[in-house]
């Protein structure tokens, strides 16, 4: 018994079975008093076990910590999409992920979707994401789910979980894959004003089926990433993984101009590798520069055939893609700025798209496997020199750091950094607080839960006012 114990303690991927409301929590040192609103986090925790389903397909659920002047609570909620209430009224699983129906599902059930994979407030909306459906809109005081959102009919199909949020105009720029249905290579491309009303939404063909979880927005560019973790429906269908790592595709982006037509795009190469998250990117007179957390090979993720890809390069590191737009190449650069292994990369979100100056991210024990490892947060300038470094005890993970400006006139990086950590020998969780400029000081104060919030994916902050 106490050897299951320990085994269980090893990672913090499980689903927590229930949901919660702590209105008074404890807190080590002292909040800072700036702090006035919700830090959201969304990720996968299924409601059943399904055969084979992989875990970026659990059930999204919602974890929100408030702070108020100094005091925290905290409650948790599954996001009751169609596949969370078919599946919830049966007592069972009904779907084993990507929209399979196990066998002895219901023959008119659709897959509505897990919400689990981002949540963000824009234009009065909150909405959580995840890239296969559109957006779905929670309360934010209760976290009850009010359902899809699609802008007046004007949005359809997939919605990227990472849009971005245009810091000078308010304006949301999206995009979605497999726009033509699972397993095309159709991507479509559209904003939304900072109002709240759809102003684009156009279509148009990758090189090849891709899994694109993230894209790239500067002031006058997008950027689309479409690289060789491919999508099959014929090897769906016979069985074989409908997602896989296929090398010789090679690395495609395309670049458009923001106010140009996607008929306008101009598609860019390089050597195989993968990336899941960018951390931002910026215009530099003819070029553009771009910071990803870069794989060589992609995890979680087989050749087709099944057999798996090497685990020496399924690390991530902060890498650097050069964009030439004068004419002269249609290679892009790639740069590793450190040999760290990192994800979750953030800014402060007010120079998105912009040149920044500080950066940070989640860091990994390289000995140890890529996910359920990230086990520190690390303060990088502008260029990836790093800044500061914090680690945690041995055992303990730590989420996506998020952060905060103190006052909405601070200058860039003045402000906190908010970050849920597992604690492996207690399996329970606190929200961690660090002074963003000074991460090697530890957390200023810790928030601490009596349960755990199981390993997830993103989140944001939403300011009281």
């Amino acid at each position: 018994m106490q050897q299951d114990a320990v085994a269980e303690r090893r990672h913090n991927l499980a689903p927590i079975p229930f949901e919660a409301d702590a209105p008074f929590l404890k807190i080590i040192g002292e909040l800072p008093r700036e702090l006035n609103g919700t830090l959201y986090r969304n990720g996968p925790n299924p409601q059943f076990d399904a055969p084979g389903a992989h875990w970026f397909v659990g059930d999204g659920m919602l974890h929100a910590f408030h702070l108020d002047n100094g005091r925290a609570s905290y409650c948790n909620r599954w996001v009751r999409t169609s596949k969370w209430l078919a599946e919830h009224d049966a007592g069972r699983a009904l779907f084993g992920g990507f929209g399979r129906k196990l066998p002895d599902a219901p023959a008119n059930l659709t897959d509505g979707g897990v919400a689990n994979t981002n949540i963000v407030f824009h234009a009065g909306k909150l909405l959580a994401l995840e890239e296969a459906h559109l957006p779905t809109e929670i309360e934010p005081g209760t976290l009850a789910t009010r359902g899809y959102h699609n802008y007046q009919g004007r949005v359809a199909g997939s919605f990227t979980a990472h849009p971005k949020v245009d810091p000078v105009t308010g304006e949301l720029v999206f995009f979605g894959y497999n726009a033509a249905g699972p397993l095309t290579p159709a991507l479509s491309y559209g904003s939304i004003d900072a109002s709240g009303k759809a102003t684009r939404f156009e279509r148009f063909e990758a090189p090849y089926a891709s899994m694109v979880h993230d894209f790239i927005v500067t002031a006058n560019h997008v950027l689309f990433p479409i690289l060789p973790v491919t999508g099959s429906m014929e090897r769906a269908m016979s069985g074989r993984p409908p997602y896989a790592w296929e090398p010789d595709k090679g690395a495609y982006v395309g670049v458009v101009k923001r106010k140009g037509s996607a008929k306008d795009i101009v598609w860019f190469r390089a050597e195989a590798c993968y990336v899941f998250h960018v951390m931002n990117a910026w215009e530099d007179g003819d070029r553009i520069i771009a910071d990803v957390m870069q794989f060589e090979e992609a995890p979680l993720f087989t050749h087709p055939d099944g057999t798996p890809t090497d685990p020496k390069k399924s690390f991530a590191r902060h890498c650097r893609w050069t964009f030439d737009l004068s004419g002269n190449t249609d290679r892009f650069q790639q740069t590793y700025l450190d040999d760290l292994t990192g994800e979750f990369p953030r800014i402060d979100d007010r120079r998105a798209g912009l040149m920044n100056r500080h950066g940070w991210y989640a860091c990994a024990n390289p000995r140890l496997p890529m996910f359920g490892a990230l086990s520190g947060i690390v303060h990088v300038d502008g260029n990836g020199k790093r800044l500061g470094h914090y680690l945690l005890p041995a055992g303990d993970t730590i989420s996506e750091p998020v952060f905060v400006e103190r006052s909405t006139d601070a200058a860039e990086g003045d402000g906190w950094l908010l970050a849920v950590v597992w604690r492996a020998r207690e399996n329970r969780s606190d929200l961690a607080v660090f002074n963003a400029t000074d991460v090697e000081a530890g957390p200023v104060a810790l928030v601490q839960l009596g349960h755990r919030v199981p390993d997830g994916f993103h989140g944001n902050w939403v300011g009281a006012q």
